[in-house]
Order: C-alpha cells, then sequence, then structure tokens
C-alpha cells in the first residue's frame, strides 16, 4: 500500500487534472464539457458497482479512482467557469456531514441506525430554510427505474408508510397481477402500461421488504436465463440442429435439461 499521505496525493491529482485541461495538455481532455463528460460519469459508477459484486480489491480501487476522477474533472470545469473550487466542495460537504451528525460531533443521543436516519432528514427539511419538503423529494429521476422505485418506497417507510411484514406486499403482488391480466390484450396501451408499472412496482416493494436488492436480483436472472440459453443452443448444435428450426416442445425440453446441470453443479 502507498506510504504518502493522501492529502498530497489528492493535490497532486488536482495538478494533474488543471495540467491535462491546460495549455499544451491532452487535446481531448481540453475539448470535453459537462455534457460530454455525463455518460462517462454514468459508465464509471456501474464499473464500480460491477467491481463490488465482481469482490476484486485491485478493480474496486482502479474503478473507484476512475469515478473519482471524473468528480475532479467536473469540480475543474467548475473552477474555470468561476464557478466553485475542489476547496469549496470539500469545505460545504465536510461541514454538512458534521451539522447532518450531531449524535457524533455534537450532543446529541440516538438510539440506533433507524433514528440516526430520521434525525438526518429532520435537518434535511431544516435546511429548506422554513419550506417543508416531501420525504420523497430530491430523489434523481435519472435512476433506473428500478432503483428510483426502492428510494421512493424507502423513503415512504421512514414516516411508516410501509408494509408491515413481506406477506402484505407479496399479497399486493397477486394483486397487480390479476389486474395487469384483466386488461392485458384487450385494454388500451395507456391502461397496460399503467398496470404493468404497478406490478413492477410491488415487486419492488416486496423486494425491498425481503431484503433483496431488486437491481442484482434481474441481472442474477438475467445472466441465468443467458447461460440457460447458450446451452440450449450449444445441445441443438450438438444434434446438428439450428435452435429456430426446433419446435417449441422440443425448446422446453432442452431448456429443462440447461436447468437441471446448473443445479448439478
Amino acid at each position: 500500500m502507498a506510504t504518502e499521505d493522501p492529502g498530497a496525493l489528492f493535490a497532486r491529482l488536482l495538478e494533474v487534472m488543471t495540467r491535462l485541461r491546460g495549455e499544451g495538455g491532452c487535446p481531448w481532455d481540453r475539448e470535453q464539457t459537462r455534457d460530454s463528460l455525463k455518460p462517462f460519469l454514468i459508465e464509471e459508477a456501474y464499473e464500480v458497482l460491477e467491481a463490488l459484486e465482481d469482490g476484486d480489491p485491485a478493480r474496486l480501487r482502479e474503478e473507484l479512482g476512475d469515478l473519482l476522477f471524473q468528480v475532479v474533472f467536473h469540480v475543474e470545469i467548475a473552477r474555470e467557469r468561476g464557478e466553485f473550487t475542489m476547496a469549496d466542495l470539500l469545505s460545504a460537504l465536510v461541514e454538512k456531514m458534521t451539522r447532518r451528525h450531531p449524535h457524533v460531533f455534537g450532543d446529541r443521543r440516538v438510539r440506533d441506525a433507524q433514528e440516526a436516519l430520521a434525525q438526518w432528514e429532520s435537518i434535511k427539511q431544516a435546511e429548506g430554510g422554513g419550506d417543508r419538503r416531501s420525504i420523497v423529494h430530491g430523489i434523481p429521476r435519472t435512476l433506473p427505474a428500478l432503483l428510483r422505485a426502492q428510494r421512493v418506497q424507502h423513503r415512504a417507510s421512514r414516516v411508516g408508510f410501509d408494509w408491515s411484514a413481506p406477506a402484505g406486499a407479496l399479497e399486493k403482488v397477486g394483486e397487480e397481477l390479476g389486474e395487469l391480466g384483466a386488461v392485458a390484450g384487450e385494454g388500451p396501451r395507456e391502461r397496460v402500461e399503467a398496470e404493468l408499472g404497478d406490478l413492477l412496482f410491488a415487486v419492488v416493494n416486496a423486494a425491498r421488504l425481503l431484503d433483496v436488492e431488486p437491481e442484482a436480483a434481474l441481472h442474477a436472472a438475467t445472466a441465468r436465463f443467458q447461460e440457460r440459453f447458450q446451452r440450449m443452443e450449444a445441445a441443438a448444435d450438438a444434434a446438428g440442429r439450428e435452435l429456430r428450426s426446433l419446435s417449441i416442445e422440443e425448446m422446453e425440453r432442452l431448456w429443462d435439461e440447461a436447468k437441471a446441470r446448473e443445479r448439478e453443479r
């Protein structure tokens, strides 16, 4: 592990960024704008998530560094525009984290994590200048839909608007599935879309109460489908046939065989 002072290294990183954007710097870095960098910020965040799932510390270190570089890039653009500097950002961040944790940096006391969270929300409301905001305000619209639904539900649960147990949420999934079935194939598209959305929202709620990350669960399910489908293709190819030439019954048999081999591992 590096033994240099982290503060000094961070200062060097800022110098590197300034050099890249300055006269004689990198042509690519110099032409980037806030808009052009948006895809990279999102991509790097997802690569961090993938590294977390892989459990590889070396890769996680690299991906977190790439994400940090995106933050530094945006701050450099802000500095060039005379809006704020890294010192401004860090000062505001430290002040906010200190202010929102009075049980750590002050004389407040909390019993548990839930009470600490409620205190955080109360302080955020007070920061609004007296205008009470909705507890579900401020959740980015650009979040992936499953994650955004989860965050909205989590916020609502903080004030007690929640199922007391997963069974209630699972029953709601069945109810929404029935409502979708009632309009599927014959209802107007808008109604079908609304009912499907309600079903997905209910599934996310059930996942949250079952302590399952819906995004991760769907990723895993998609990966399983891909693996099974590829086994089906391999089996068809081994028999000298193309998958598309098989009947649905033959495909289902190959699918069941693929699932069976998966359980044997």
